[in-house]
């Protein structure tokens, strides 16, 4: 990362519109230092779980205010990319911590809350190499037919099949993924992804609709052809907006609910 000083004023250079006028663009200074923090984070500078160093070395290191340091890590912490250790420090949120593991999933026993089932138990029924189809490689912003690794998984809670998921990854940042590896890894699938293929899912974007039980999808949930299920199709994000994950799946509903939370 470089440490050449930023400039102190609040502008970044002017981008030329649509017209023949200059529009000027303005970045508040702190949002500059956030996107140099963003950047190291892509980079691997520094890693899921590694604390970063503190805000008065970074002011040093950017030749800014503590306050603006202060103000671009409140908003990387407000976004879960990095969590704030009373006494310890400032370190890389990771998918491995209790507080983030459930961030991506919404589907919610009746009686409980997330994560009271204790973790799901994964069937991974494929792994394989595969070419993008048209759609996948719209979603993970690749050529249609560029390799992708597909994988077909069932997850249960206490012993219930509750989701069925199909998931498409781009072949070459996940290279050597198994179905082997996949079944015997005992955290989080993202966790999995940070520690072994250095990529972090930091935003997923979902829509939802209903859909009815069919194409064998009813026998791996074990219910009736036509139930009604809910769809979830998923596309999860690393830093600078890279799509790595394409998320399709099926949800029963019967003792669940999908619960988000809306500020």
């Amino acid at each position: 990362m470089s440490t050449t000083p930023l400039p102190t004023t609040d502008s970044t250079p002017a981008r030329p519109d649509t017209g023949t006028s200059l529009t000027p663009s303005f970045s508040p200074l702190y949002r500059q230092i956030k996107g140099l923090i963003l950047n190291g984070l892509r980079l691997g500078e520094w890693k899921p779980g590694e604390v970063i160093p503190s805000e008065m070395e970074l002011a040093t290191r950017f030749h800014v205010s503590q306050g603006t340091v202060r103000k671009a890590i409140d908003e990387l912490a407000a976004e879960n990319l990095l969590v704030r250790r009373q006494g310890k420090g400032t370190f890389v949120a990771t998918h491995a911590e209790q507080q983030v593991q459930f961030r991506f999933l919404k589907l919610v026993p009746d009686c409980g809350t997330p994560g009271s089932e204790g973790p799901a138990q994964r069937d991974i029924i494929e792994c394989r190499r595969a070419r993008a189809s048209a759609d996948v490689a719209r979603a993970l912003a690749l050529r249609t037919g560029d390799a992708v690794l597909q994988v077909r998984r069932v997850l249960s809670f206490l012993g219930t099949p509750t989701i069925v998921e199909d998931i498409w990854l781009p072949a070459v940042a996940f290279k050597g993924l198994t179905a082997e590896r996949l079944a015997s890894y005992q955290g989080p699938t993202y966790a999995l992804f940070e520690t072994e293929f250095n990529v972090r899912m930091v935003r997923a974007e979902e829509k939802i609709r209903a859909e009815p039980a069919s194409n064998g999808r009813e026998q791996l949930l074990k219910v009736a052809p036509g139930t009604p299920l809910l769809s979830v199709e998923r596309i999860a994000y690393t830093y600078k907006d890279v799509p790595m994950e394409l998320r399709r799946g099926l949800y029963r509903t019967d003792t669940h609910y999908y619960h988000n939370a809306l500020s």
